[in-house]
């Protein structure tokens, strides 16, 4: 479900696109009442990519109606006289198309965050959490992830934490002493390192906690990521220090990382079950 968008304007939306396709920005505006403020929760969702619409030109187009339909336009069908003019927009990354998908729905199609942030995790030898069912009982291990649940049971001295990256999710347990040591990363951040040993019972497996870091700084650079480039070993052999990203998003020109906006981190709305 789109985050803010009401129930009554959702069921007015599906109601007019069951009588019909919708065609633009315009037509599901005029044929289902909703406001702008219920299509701009849509855009920022990015609901209209099924009208050939990217998340930044909906909005640029939601933002250019009036207030409600002029009853001319809206009685001659002329909806398109309404629109505002056509302007270039400078496209998102990839990982700020994420960031936005998290913030409306909780999950991205497009790709993981930390798919983004794998070549630094993989610099500062942190596993995926895919890797652990490869690797032996007692090895001392570093996974990071999302933080999914935390949950303590009952009175217990126990706290468990699932985390979830790119490959799957890894089980963590804090003994009291490590939960205290680390009380406010545990309970606040959106993404953390767990550093421990792998423990493992059958096919259940468990890294017991030792230490905790947390990596809310990294995880607030997604927005400014695309997706890596793993470099072949021709790159850069003709031209030193060059960098294929730099043309993306440029039609082919050499222009800087896009970064206009400010760094905003995931917020990840975990379950905490006592």
């Amino acid at each position: 479900m789109t985050a803010g968008l009401s129930k009554d304007d959702g069921e007015a939306i599906l109601a007019a696109r069951a009588a019909g396709s919708f065609r633009s920005v315009e037509d599901v505006w005029h044929r289902s009442g909703v406001s702008r403020a219920a299509l701009e929760k849509l855009a920022n969702a990015d609901a209209f990519h099924a009208l050939g619409l990217s998340r930044r030109q909906a909005l640029w187009q939601v933002r250019g109606l009036r207030e409600k339909p002029l009853p001319l336009f809206a009685a001659a069908g002329l909806l398109e006289a309404a629109r505002e003019p056509a302007v270039k927009l400078n496209p998102m990354t990839a990982g700020r198309e994420v960031v936005e998908d998290y913030s409306a729905v909780q999950l991205s199609l497009r790709g993981h965050p930390l798919a983004f942030l794998r070549p630094e995790l993989e610099q500062r030898r942190i596993a995926r959490c895919g890797d652990l069912v490869r690797m032996k009982d007692g090895r001392r291990v570093t996974v990071a992830g999302l933080v999914l649940i935390r949950q303590k049971p009952g009175k217990g001295n126990v706290t468990f934490i699932t985390l979830e990256d790119e490959t799957g999710i890894a089980n963590a347990i804090l003994w009291q002493r490590v939960f205290d040591a680390h009380r406010r990363v545990v309970m606040s951040a959106s993404m953390i390192a767990v550093s421990g040993v792998l423990q493992r019972e059958g096919d259940v497996i468990h890294i017991v906690s030792e230490r905790i870091e947390d990596q809310s700084a990294l995880l607030r650079s997604v927005g400014e990521r695309d997706f890596p480039h793993r470099f072949g070993p021709g790159d850069g052999a003709t031209h030193a220090g060059y960098d294929p990203r730099q043309k993306e998003r440029a039609g082919g020109e050499h222009h800087a990382p896009f970064r206009s906006e400010p760094a905003e981190t995931i917020r990840v709305r975990s379950r905490n079950f006592h």
